[in-house]
């Protein structure tokens, strides 16, 4: 029997696939202008929705919708809903340090009840105290409350130190505020785009990342400002105002630096620069492709019960949206194709950090080194899903309820759907030769349940997709789509680049280089393989040579299995030539043979960070200094960036809690 190094385990991972072992189940952690439910009846009276089913002959009508606004919790892991939402509002309302003055809100969460506790309930249960987890700023500094509902008061309230643990999500309304703030207050703004030959009318101007490098950037909240030109095109990206970069002290409501180095860059064209396909002028040169269309004559095999609990086949789980990490996979329990009992897979999982550092030195470049989850959040960023197109017929649409800056609800429609899909795909086959009477042929389709979700984070899109089939496994899968950020040149063909100039960046059009960049996605696994009493182990493939005359054969593979006793064991970079297979096994669940129950984490398209581990970014983003971490369950280390990102100096990462 093998001991557990702890009871329960936590793994971090860049990109994976979950496969089933010997047997089937098992933990781990690895601009928009939307309206608030005060502002508008018709957002609070949207809700999930199942698509039209349509045929050939049939079209069933959408289900009624039903009142976010009157909606209630159903289980211990639901979203906070609207109502709730609005009684934390008006306990800090009243609540003495925000009496006077109302805090902004970054991020207003359900503070989730302790896992023990969910584990145990079941429908028809009294509910787990609800509580809520606010994150907001006041006076400059960062105030982390705990609300809890059921006594209608605050029962935590820390107040963190300005700018020496980083910052919670930017919000809309501190955009806003910089640019006003810009506009309003910098004349060398103004003279630098008159300068340039441009109109303002046509200037539009993105926050991107401070990120932070050292400690004389602590202590004031920053917000970053970079412009574009629009006459033309609705892809301003592609026309960089470049070297034109302004930095707004966001407290102290002042410009506290302008750097202007680009003046001898010229604006790129506007020409071919729109991506829609409608203004595709003349068309693309391609055959043209006849419609395709998957039916489902009985309409979906999935159902959503209770608003947020998706089952499927032999598949079961919990689904909600996250304003941080955009979508939360919990509670994923597969059922056993011969008892039909359901038995625990994952008890949480969800994309934890994005890392996207760009490699330039200049001025205008350096600081780029984005943390999309912790700066910007992905919910917040999640734009309405086009149906059809993002998610194919029979699809079902989950709204997300999050909250704005003055502590109000805020709906995203149609953020998350959930469908079936099928690419022609073969899940199993086997064929037999006409031997001694057998002839076999068989073939089975290969059909998935996949819970997708989409954030438009500036110029790039990030389409991430849970999928679960039938054999047992979990595959994640990131999907990365629209523009890049490109820089400005004084170059128009590479011909004009001398020898010497060693460019290092392509050039993608007339005066524009595609600056060379990573992108990281971490993911946060809490794996309950039939239950919490879970170990790690690496499964090394080792080479053994055989002993004169022992076989015509000079070597063979063996598998070493090395059962992680300390976090360092649970540290792992991929090699090529160093291969393992990694498992995650019950020791106390075994299968008729004696065999352990367990998966195994597959990676997929993988990737290292080569950074200086003492560059700013990489200190922050220290979680990408591995591939794989395996960590002691604790709930409260859940972001692999930390809880406060923005402007973090990185010493509250994965790679610190690791440390420990």
């Amino acid at each position: 029997m093998e001991s557990p190094s702890c009871s329960r385990l936590s793994i971090i991972i860049i990109i994976f696939t979950l496969s089933l072992l010997a047997t089937s189940s098992w933990y781990i952690t690895t601009k928009p202008g939307t309206l608030s439910c005060s502002e508008s009846n018709f957002l609070c009276s949207s809700i999930p929705r199942k698509a039209k089913l349509s045929s050939l002959i049939i079209e069933t009508p959408i289900p009624k919708p039903k009142n976010l606004a009157i909606s209630n919790p159903l289980h211990p892991l639901d979203p906070l809903a609207v109502q709730e939402i609005n009684r934390v509002r008006s306990i800090l309302s009243s609540y003495g340090p925000f009496s006077s003055t109302f805090p902004s809100i970054h991020s207003l969460s359900l503070d989730e009840p302790e896992k023990s506790q969910v584990l145990r309930w079941k429908n028809g249960d009294p509910f787990p105290t609800r509580k809520a987890l606010v994150i907001g700023m006041l006076n400059g500094e960062v105030h982390v409350v705990l609300v809890d509902l059921e006594l209608g008061q605050v029962t935590d309230h820390e107040v963190k130190q300005p700018g020496l643990e980083g910052y919670p999500m930017i919000t809309m309304e501190d955009v806003s505020l910089a640019l006003q703030i810009l506009l309003t207050s910098s004349e060398e703004f103004n003279k630098s785009i008159s300068a340039r030959g441009l109109d303002l009318q046509n200037v539009n101007c993105l926050t991107p990342s401070p990120g932070w490098f050292g400690s004389d950037e602590e202590g004031h909240r920053v917000i970053k400002i970079e412009c574009f030109y629009t006459e033309g095109t609705p892809n301003f990206y592609m026309r960089p105002i470049e070297g034109l970069v302004i930095t707004i002290d966001i407290e102290n409501l002042k410009v506290s630096k302008f750097t202007d180095t680009g003046r001898g860059i010229p604006v790129p064209k506007a020409e071919n620069t729109d991506y829609r396909f409608g203004s595709q002028n003349p068309p693309p040169k391609m055959q043209p492709i006849n419609p395709i269309s998957i039916e489902q004559p009985k309409g979906p095999s999935f159902r959503i019960e209770d608003e947020h609990f998706v089952t499927w086949a032999n598949w079961k789980f919990h689904l909600k949206p996250d304003q941080r990490a955009g979508m939360v996979i919990s509670q994923a329990m597969v059922q056993d194709s011969e008892t039909g009992e359901f038995r625990s897979v994952m008890y949480k999982g969800f994309a934890s950090e994005l890392f996207v550092p760009y490699m330039d030195f200049s001025e205008g470049w350096y600081f780029k080194s984005y943390m999309d989850a912790g700066e910007y959040g992905l919910g917040a960023m999640a734009l309405t899903l086009v149906p059809l197109n993002d998610c194919p017929r029979n699809s079902y649409f989950m709204d997300g309820v999050f909250v704005s800056a003055d502590g109000k609800p805020l709906i995203r429609p149609d953020m998350i759907c959930v469908f079936e899909s099928y690419a022609g795909d073969v899940a199993w086959r086997h064929s037999e030769f006409p031997v001694n009477t057998f002839e076999i042929r068989e073939s089975r389709p290969k059909i998935n349940l996949v819970a997708r979700m989409a954030a438009s984070v500036g110029n790039y899109d990030y389409i991430i997709d849970w999928e679960f089939q039938m054999d047992g496994l979990i595959r994640v899968k990131v999907s990365l789509s629209g523009m890049l950020m490109v820089e400005g040149t004084q170059y128009e063909n590479i011909n004009q680049v001398s020898p010497d100039a060693q460019i290092s960046h392509p050039l993608v059009s007339e005066n524009v280089i595609g600056v060379i960049h990573d992108h990281f996605i971490t993911f946060h696994l809490d794996m309950d393989v039939d239950g919490s009493n879970n170990s790690f182990v690496n499964v090394n493939l080792v080479k053994e040579r055989s002993f004169p005359g022992q076989s015509p054969r000079k070597s063979i593979l063996k598998a070493k299995r090395n059962v992680a006793k300390t976090e360092e064991d649970a540290r792992l970079k991929l090699k090529l030539y160093d291969p393992s297979e990694f498992h995650f096994i019950n020791p106390s669940k075994r299968s008729r043979l004696g065999n352990p129950s367990g998966y195994k984490v597959v990676p997929g398209a993988n990737a290292a960070s080569l950074l200086d581990l003492d560059d700013p970014p990489q200190l922050r983003a220290a979680f990408t200094n591995n591939q794989i971490w395996v960590t002691p369950y604790n709930r409260s280390e859940q972001w692999a960036g930390g809880l406060l990102v923005y402007q973090s100096n990185g010493e509250d990462t994965l790679a610190v809690w690791s440390n420990r």
